[in-house]
């Protein structure tokens, strides 16, 4: 037996448990194991977790925040003309360089997973073939899902149905779209088809930019709900964003909930971006601008949560850590409750797994699963959520691919005796 972590604390468990893993995969688990592994990890009633999947990120656009100018407005649109002053000036090592990081930080945070939409608006394709690169060399390490996606409109960009298929053809995963960035409503209904088309072509999945507005006129989720439902695509078809689902009308947002459920899309929701994108145009009061997670987890549609942008022209913060995005989301989503917390927890875990194309016997702590797992300095999900808690350990097929070590914080003013401070209480 090659591992053994000890004193874990994992869902569904009572009490502390063991959990043995051999060969790259759990074994065993058993409140107590009396083998004797080649290593040992006291875990100390500390939460073990399988590992995160950051559904939605951007990773040609990270770590360009300032560059070439900053997004004074704060909106949507300043950001995408931002970025297309900078993606002028792309080159293999700069996107290269700073997706890298990137994908170590969120490594580092115990994501396992990523879903990375990149730009195909360029005719070089120059953030595609370096992304195509790095998902290599992160083989074994991090699952990198590239999302062909056409930041400026498949027709509203020069040529943007043939960079669509170039960029499939190069070897992205997915089909995107971004239908409400086209000029019009009818572009718009054509973007959808088409992505939809090439996603039948390639046999692939779709995720749709889809409804990122504040405008409840937009209404381009029912036409790929719709496209879903008639061409037998259910299960293999995300709607991301639909911030626009927060302005509609209760009497449309309960029609579409349940188009939404007999499709089976999976949806995700951008907590830090369109926490900060959305209602800039408002007075007051200002919307929120999120979509309706809560109607769309009760109606039993699979919701997850990404981190969209790290340090880039739409999003300035952020370190690649999607426990501090779900702790944003239990803020703006209003899911403070003791029963909806657990549900953020599955929003950043099970959820956006099982949208990545998981299943139970390739993901979450059962014997005969990868031993995937994360060890996080906390003792629940509740608390690892309340403090952002660190993850202490990150293991990928049994293996050790990360560690970090808490600080420290002492007091010592004058006078006092010095004494370090617990903020795990």
């Amino acid at each position: 037996m090659d591992l053994i972590l000890r004193n874990a604390r994992i869902r569904g468990h009572d009490k502390n448990v063991d959990i043995a893993v051999n060969d790259g995969l759990i074994t065993k688990i058993a409140p107590k194991i009396t083998t004797r592994p080649r290593q040992v990890i006291d875990c100390a009633g500390k939460l073990v977790s399988p590992p995160f999947t950051d559904i939605h990120v951007h990773l040609d656009a990270v770590l360009t925040v300032g560059q070439p100018r900053f997004n004074q407005t704060g909106t949507l649109i300043e950001g995408i003309e931002i970025w297309a002053e900078r993606k002028k000036t792309l080159t293999f090592d700069d996107v290269k360089r700073r997706a890298t990081l990137a994908v170590k930080w969120e490594l580092a945070h115990g994501v396992t997973r990523i879903r990375s939409h990149v730009d195909v608006c360029d005719p070089d394709l120059t953030a595609v073939k370096t992304l195509l690169e790095v998902k290599k060399e992160f083989a074994g390490l991090v699952d990198l899902q590239l999302v062909a996606f056409p930041q400026d409109g498949i027709y509203a960009f020069p040529k943007g149905e043939r960079l669509m298929k170039q960029a499939m053809e190069l070897g992205c995963d997915i089909v995107g779209g971004i239908p409400h960035h086209e000029m019009t409503r009818d572009d718009g209904v054509a973007d959808v088809k088409f992505a939809c088309d090439l996603a039948q072509q390639f046999q692939a999945k779709l995720d749709l930019h889809i409804d990122e507005t504040d405008d409840p006129h937009s209404r381009f989720t029912e036409v790929l709900a719709a496209e879903t439902i008639k061409r037998g695509l259910s299960g293999r078809v995300t709607a991301s964003h639909t911030t626009s689902m927060h302005s509609v009308d209760n009497a449309y947002a309960f029609k579409l909930i349940r188009l939404i459920k007999r499709a089976g899309l999976h949806m995700v929701t951008n907590p830090c971006d369109n926490s900060v994108l959305q209602g800039r145009f408002d007075t007051y009061p200002k919307r929120r601008g999120h979509t309706r997670v809560k109607e769309l987890l009760a109606a039993g549609v699979n919701v997850g949560i990404g981190h969209d942008s790290i340090m880039d022209p739409w999003y300035p913060l952020g370190v690649g850590d999607p426990v501090q995005v779900a702790f944003v989301w239990i803020h703006y989503g209003q899911m403070s409750g003791a029963t909806e917390i657990p549900q953020v927890w599955d929003m950043i875990t099970t959820n956006p797994a099982r949208a990545f194309g998981a299943t139970d016997k390739t993901y979450g702590i059962i014997v005969g699963n990868p031993a995937d797992l994360v060890l996080l300095d906390a003792e629940t999900e509740f608390d690892a959520l309340r403090r952002i808690a660190p993850r202490l350990l990150v293991i990928r097929n049994g293996q050790i691919v990360a560690r970090t070590t808490p600080s420290e914080t002492v007091l010592c003013p004058k006078g006092w005796k010095k004494e370090a401070i617990d903020f795990r209480i």
